[in-house]
Parts: structure tokens; sequence; C-alpha cells
């Protein structure tokens, strides 16, 4: 591999390999800095990364998530050092408030932060990781929309355990932390493009009593034994407080905006009272249809997500792209589907290789320079 690329996977952890990738690139590009992708079985390994930045003053940004994404493969082990020519500007913070106008406060100061910083510089993507734990994401993206509007395109993924506990997964070269957002601004850079695939079903109701991620009643009935009805009658499976935690990512809920977009939102968690955790939140009155496996439709999907790269870079071949690949829709679809889907993402593009990693719920806009929306279940790609 050229060493000029600015992706490099190392698959052993190791402060020398790291050391010695680091000093070569270094050596080219005398302000680099890295962004690194570690996969939860490396966790512990955080702190040889911010020993080895250190002793080159390599400035260092990263997040944990469930597994790592090289081309066509999932893979548990080893580190990916997504690097920078020079490293730009970037914020991490921990500890995010939950209260509606402690967010306001804490997204306007992290608003303002980007704005001192773009001083109208075209083609500029605001990049977050999400602590997946963080129940207030989309919150989050309608107030920084609110702030920055479209002066910037918007992407990113949510990093931390598939067992959705808490764990910190965000880090910088000193600290590692959770419950926060690590933003990063890409110059030159056109974002991302951001697809799912699912269709809804015509039958559609109304989640009447919501909080955050938590739906509580659907058509004023509880939450848990509407669903129960719906993937019963729909699709013929008995779902049951048993065995929801098997079923209930094949049976996700999806939001119907008013363009006729689906926001697909993952059932992850069901409550004593009935209530349904999602993986994202729910807007009270949003209409909910209900989305099964067979209606993700692969091909234009990937269709899609290459023709969108296509029309916001140019092509793409022997480009470095980045892929964030929903851990939920692995689940929904199964490891051999899901991995057919990196395989031919990776020879449709023709990329020189594809980074990322496999995401707790995505970031992407509506459209090119659209409003940001948070998604579960979906691919992110990127020109790196």
């Amino acid at each position: 591999m050229n060493i000029a690329n600015m992706m490099h996977y190392l698959p052993q952890v190791e402060a020398g390999a790291i050391e010695q990738k680091l000093a070569e690139l270094q050596a080219l590009y005398p302000g680099l800095g890295v962004c690194a992708l570690l996969p939860e079985a490396e966790k512990e390994k955080v702190s040889v990364l911010q020993a080895a930045c250190a002793g080159l003053k390599v400035p260092l940004v990263g997040a944990i998530f469930p597994a790592l994404v090289k081309d066509g493969l999932f893979l548990t082990s080893g580190v990916w050092l997504l690097c920078f020519k020079k490293m730009p500007h970037y914020a991490l913070y921990a500890d995010l408030p939950t209260d509606a106008a402690e967010t306001e406060r804490a997204t306007e100061k992290m608003a303002n932060d980007i704005r001192a910083q773009i001083d109208h510089i075209p083609d500029l993507t605001l990049f977050m990781l999400f602590d997946a734990m963080v129940p207030n994401i989309a919150s989050m993206l309608d107030n920084l929309y609110l702030q920055l509007a479209n002066r910037v395109h918007y992407a990113g993924a949510n990093a931390g355990s598939e067992s959705f506990q808490p764990m910190p997964c965000l880090f910088d070269g000193e600290r590692t932390v959770q419950n926060g957002v690590l933003l990063l601004l890409l110059t030159a850079h056109k974002g991302a493009i951001l697809e799912h695939g699912y269709h809804s079903n015509p039958h559609t109701s109304y989640a009447t009593s919501t909080s955050g991620n938590c739906i509580s009643q659907i058509d004023w009935r509880p939450a848990f034994e509407v669903y129960q009805e719906l993937v019963r009658e729909h699709y013929g499976e008995e779902v049951t407080a048993e065995n929801f935690y098997q079923y209930g990512v094949h049976f996700p809920f999806g939001i119907v905006r008013a363009n006729h977009h689906v926001l697909v939102r993952i059932p992850v968690m069901l409550a004593e009272d009935g209530s349904l955790f999602c993986v994202g939140e729910v807007p009270a009155n949003s209409v909910l249809t209900l989305l099964k496996a067979p209606t993700v439709r692969t091909v234009e999907t990937l269709h899609n997500l290459t023709e969108g790269l296509a029309k916001l870079n140019g092509d793409v071949a022997d480009a470095e792209l980045l892929l964030f690949y929903c851990a939920g829709r692995r689940l929904h679809l199964g490891i051999p589907m899901s991995t057919t889907e990196l395989e031919a993402f990776a020879e449709l593009t023709h990329a020189s290789q594809v980074a990322g990693a496999l995401s707790l719920g995505e970031i992407g806009g509506s459209t090119v320079h659209g409003y940001p929306l948070f998604h579960n279940a979906t691919l992110v790609a990127a020109r790196w």
C-alpha cells in the first residue's frame, strides 16, 4: 500500500507499529493529524494510541465501535488510522445534557465554536461521532441546524458497544469520555451519502405518547401491545416479551416524513409497562409504519449510494472511501447478506480501499445541503 494513502489499517494495536507508520507520514506531512477507529475488543488499547501520538506530537481523536469495516469485511481486531495532512478543527464534548434548555445552550456553544472556524469557506463538512447512549441526538442536530443552517454539510455515526451498555467510547490525545460527541470540521469536503433501501408498507399508526427515544403509546394504546398486533397481522410472527430481543431488530419502525422518506428506528429495549425504547428519538405524533428484512432493497441501496458519491465527488475509482454500516442493519439482514453489501460496495465504487466501522446509528442530510437527520439501519459513505 502506498505510504501516501491517508487511511492505514494496522492488524495489531502496538506502539511500535503505530509510531513507525505515523513517523513515515509525518515526514511527508508535518501537520499530520489522526482520527483512529478501534473495535470494542481493542478498547483497552486507547492508551497505546494516545502515548504513540503524544510521543510524536501528532494530534489524535477517535472512537470505539462494535467492529471495523475494511473493504468487504467486518473486523474485531486492529485499528484504522484515518489521517489528515493537516489536523482539522476538532472538539470533544463529554456528559452532554438531556434537559431541553441545557441542550439548547450546549449546542449553541458548539455552533459558536464552529462558526468561528467557518469564515465563509465553501464545502465544509461537520463530521460528528456521538456516543450511542446519548438519548437526544436528533434534538441536538435540530439545534445545530438552527444555528448553522446549510453553511456546512452534516455527516456522522454513533460509537459504543453493540450491547448498548454504557462505556467511554470517544477520545482525544488525553481523554476518553462517554455520553459525548466528537466534532471534526472537514475542509474541502462535500459531505456524505446516506441510504437504507427500506420501503414502508401502506399501513400507518401514530406514536401518540413519546419521550425522547421511548414510545409509550401507539394509537393511544400501550406501544408493545400494538407492536405485537402489527407484527402478527402483517408478517405472521408472534412477538412476546421473552423473544422481543430476538425479533425486535427484524421488525423496526419507520417514521414516515412529509416527503415520504422513511427514518428507520430499531426497538432495542422493552420496559415492564410495555414501552419501547428505540435507537434514536421518536417525535410525538410521528407517523409510524412497520418494516421487515425482505423490504430492504440491497441493489437499489448500493446503486443510490454509489451514484450519490459520484454526483458529489466525480469519479471515485481508486479513491479512499469512508463507510459506516449500521449494526442494527447487520443484525436485521444477517452477516452473510451484510458482508455481501460491503463486498458489492467496494466492487461498484472501485475504491482503492474502504475504511470505516459498524455503527450504532448514522447521521446524514436529507439532500445535498439538506437538513441533518439521525437514522438507523443505513450505510453512510464519503470520500476521505
